[in-house]
């Protein structure tokens, strides 16, 4: 069986470590990366630390707006699956790049696999419509709950459903065994004495209003807040003149790489986050979590106790940092670790046919 894997963000390059580990054991897999996140902290680290191949071909798309990152995505793509003629595209969650990938595929042969399919917020997002419209071109759905898949089915998608469990933890799993501690006495922050938070999401950092009162919630807190910046963030701080009360107030630094995030999320009092994959890894970490939008794909997170959603505003995110609570008990609504062996499983099964 051969594979193509399309990638182009740090969630995307986590979870396809998790599938590739198994998938080449016995087939093989074309790796094709659209250049959406094209810094080095941001890309080119993450296939250093997760031991796997780099991209065979970088289409080098870099940033650009919504419309003309996903237009420039298109012929490339096409192009390498018409090169390559594999036995399936895969794609995973709901970035410019994935959306593209299903694009084209469901105009040409290969049957297309989504990876964390059905996950729905409910918001008005780019990646909500992403998600909504990958999953109707896909003919292989890998949802990691049942949630996911209870999603679909009000959507009218039910052939093809298949529920592996999340990538992401088998991502974690492997990751916790080899986090990068030393970045604790890097940061010169102690277990349990700091606050991590990552800020990223456009609807965050491109509003002036709601990235101040995210970044005075922060910098008011008593205890280290670590906040390892996107380049988009660092952008965004300096244009709305935020940068220096950001600088003086946290604990600013680069990306990390994933070993050292994980490390730096198993040993945070909380985190405080609009990432997605940020509260699913906290969840599987058990570090209370406060996410900083109003609604979020991963429900049963928040349904178990071990996530609050706050938004930007200011007094709620003090609140929540303030009163963290963990919960007696924790679900497991994402499998076992082992969806990377279900994927490749069924993926192997669907070709023979």
């Amino acid at each position: 069986m051969k594979v193509l894997t399309v990638v182009g963000a740090r969630p995307q390059f986590v979870k396809a470590a998790a599938v590739s580990r198994v998938l080449r054991q016995d087939h093989e897999e074309v790796l094709v990366h659209t250049g959406q996140h094209y810094d080095e902290g941001m890309s080119d680290v993450f296939f250093e630390e997760l031991s796997i191949p780099y991209p065979d071909t970088n289409l080098g798309v870099g940033s650009d707006t919504h419309g003309r990152q996903t237009g420039a995505m298109l012929s490339g793509l096409e192009a390498e699956i018409e090169a390559e003629e594999p036995d399936a595209v895969l794609v995973y969650g709901d970035t410019n790049s994935t959306l593209a990938a299903a694009i084209v595929t469901s105009k040409m042969d290969p049957p297309l696999a989504h990876v964390e399919a059905g996950m729905r917020s409910g918001s008005e997002i780019p990646e909500e419509t992403n998600r909504i419209l990958t999953d109707h071109a896909a003919d292989l759905l890998f949802v990691p709950s049942t949630d996911a898949a209870a999603n679909l089915a009000r959507e009218g998608i039910t052939e093809g459903v298949h529920n592996s469990g999340d990538v992401g933890y088998d991502a974690l799993l492997w990751a916790r065994d080899r986090a990068d501690t030393s970045v604790l006495s890097d940061l010169g922050v102690g277990s349990g004495e700091f606050v991590l938070a990552t800020v990223h999401r456009d609807t965050n950092a491109d509003d002036p209003e709601k990235l101040e009162k995210i970044v005075d919630a922060l910098v008011e807190d008593p205890r280290p807040v670590v906040l390892p910046a996107h380049p988009r963030t660092v952008a965004r701080l300096e244009e709305f003149g935020l940068y220096g009360r950001a600088e003086r107030g946290l604990i600013l630094t680069e990306p990390v790489g994933y070993r050292q995030f994980v490390a730096l999320l198993d040993a945070a009092a909380v985190v405080a986050t609009d990432s997605g994959g940020v509260q699913k890894e906290a969840f599987f970490l058990d570090t209370p979590c406060v996410t900083l939008r109003e609604e979020t794909e991963w429900v049963e997170t928040v349904e178990s106790g071990w996530n609050r959603l706050v938004g930007a505003d200011g007094g709620a995110i003090r609140s929540a940092l303030s009163d963290v609570t963990m919960p007696n008990e924790k679900p497991t609504p994402y499998g076992d670790g082992t969806a990377a062996e279900r994927i490749v499983e069924v993926l192997s099964d669907v070709t023979r046919l």
